[in-house]
Parts: structure tokens; C-alpha cells; sequence
């Protein structure tokens, strides 16, 4: 386990990253005592430096929420982080390349808390009662912690997760309308199809992704309130992007479609 003046350093690393788009080598292979709890102490710290400079927490995501994900990563569950309001894009607006270090894209559904819930022993019912509507989703990746031969989740997660921000789709629904099991999803880049999904990717059903983090979250101290934005992960594989690309995330259940440009 490393030090608190250690865990200090790296989040002020990490954030620095953030300002400048660049990066730093592998955590587990600079600190070989790098462990799990460091690197949530890490994420928290870095995300309380966007909060000390103006830009409070807005949502949440959750990663590795795929089997498959999960064996790739090493690890036997998801991981998060908070985000902070800066990481939430208008679809509107053009987003700048320049931003990012090596952007990505996914597709996803995100919920809307609408009242307060303690995740401590909350059941789904309990999860459903707390969501206000869920809307269309696309998370952009990316990365201040290099990737390279070795890496592992707690590299990851002391990157918060490898967010680089989320755009939300326009088009709202209320739980109770539609079968989060069976919500289909495709991603095309340029006009072009490059990966596609469905919701029960996402530990069956997205609902149980929303209620392990609520879990978690309580463990950590922290709990869901009125307003954040929970991203529960992702339908299908990472696609790259790069300036001049046109995105457009297509969902049916009358989702419609979430698109942006990057310039």
C-alpha cells in the first residue's frame, strides 16, 4: 500500500494530465505496492482537485460491466468513478479532439436519480424508486495513465475510470416504459457500423449495475442524490475517434439516436 504523501503526488499527476493532455506510465509498473484501495483514494482525490477548482461532481460511471470486460481486466467486478460537471458535453456543440489524449467511444444508458437513496441495502426496487427518467448515453474514454503491455484495473481506476466525458441523448423515458433488458443499441462512426449491443451486456440487466454501485458507494461513505447522473455501462466494445469524425449513437425503444462531431 502506498503512502498518503504518494497517493498525494499521483492524483496531483493525474490532474495536472487533465490540464495538459498528458500522460504517465503505468502505475503497477512504477509503484509495485500500488493496491486497489490506493487507487480509489487516488480517483477521490483527484476528482476533490476539479471540485477545489470550481467543478463539483455531476454523475457517476461504471466500468468493466461485461464478463467478458471483466477477464480482460483481471478483475471479478465492475470499477467507477465520480465525474465532475465539466465531463458532461452538450450534443449540440462540437467537441475538440485536442482535449483528449487518445479518445474512445461507447454506447449506454444513463439514469437520473431523482430522490436521495443510500445504497447500503438497497434492493432494485429501491434503486427503481429512486431513478427519476433514463436517457441515451455516449461515454467518451480516455486515458492519463498510458496504456501499455501490463496494465491492470487499478491503473484504471486511479484514472477515474478512464472517463473523458458523456454527451446525453435528448429523449427521456420513465423506467416503467420499457424492458432495460432489451434495449438495442448501435454505433456508427462516419455513417458507418462498427459495433452493436444490447443492454443485457450490462450485468443482465443495467438496474443491477446502478444498485452494485449504490453498494459501493455507501461502503465508501458516499450516497445518490437528487440529480446525478449515473452512466451504467457500456452495450459493446471501445471504438477509437478522431477529429473530423461524426458519431451517432442509434438506439431503438424510441431512444432515438445521440450524435456529435469532433473537430
Amino acid at each position: 500500500m502506498l503512502t498518503s504523501q504518494t497517493r498525494d503526488e499521483i492524483a496531483a499527476k493525474i490532474f495536472h494530465c487533465h490540464q495538459t493532455q498528458q500522460q504517465i506510465p503505468l502505475l503497477t509498473e512504477s509503484y509495485p505496492e500500488f493496491e486497489l484501495v490506493d487507487a480509489y483514494a487516488i480517483q477521490e482525490q483527484v476528482v476533490g482537485r476539479f471540485a477545489a477548482n470550481g467543478d463539483p461532481v455531476k454523475g457517476y460511471k461504471i466500468g468493466l460491466t461485461s464478463k467478458v470486460m471483466q477477464e480482460m481486466a483481471g478483475t471479478d467486478e465492475p470499477d467507477y468513478s465520480a465525474m465532475p460537471a465539466s465531463f458532461f458535453f452538450d450534443e449540440s456543440s462540437p467537441i475538440t479532439r485536442a482535449q483528449f489524449n487518445r479518445p474512445m467511444v461507447e454506447i449506454e444508458l444513463a439514469f437520473v436519480i431523482g430522490r436521495p437513496l443510500d445504497g447500503a441495502h438497497a434492493t432494485v426496487a429501491d434503486v427503481i424508486q429512486a431513478i427519476d427518467y433514463v436517457v441515451p448515453a455516449i461515454e467518451l474514454v480516455d486515458f492519463r495513465v498510458a496504456l501499455g503491455p501490463g496494465m491492470q484495473v487499478i491503473d484504471s481506476i486511479a484514472d477515474m475510470a478512464a472517463v473523458g466525458g458523456v454527451v446525453l441523448g435528448g429523449r427521456p423515458r420513465k423506467i416503467h416504459e420499457l424492458d432495460l433488458r432489451a434495449v438495442n443499441g448501435s454505433l456508427l462512426i462516419n455513417g458507418e457500423q462498427r459495433e452493436s449491443g444490447c443492454s443485457s451486456a450490462v450485468l443482465g440487466n443495467p438496474l443491477t449495475a446502478v444498485r452494485w454501485l449504490a453498494s459501493k458507494m455507501a461502503a465508501m461513505g458516499h450516497h445518490f442524490a437528487p440529480g446525478d447522473v449515473i452512466l451504467s455501462g457500456s452495450f459493446l466494445r471501445a471504438v477509437p475517434v478522431e477529429a473530423g469524425d461524426s458519431i451517432v449513437a442509434r438506439f431503438d425503444n424510441s431512444f432515438g439516436d445521440v450524435a456529435i462531431e469532433m473537430v
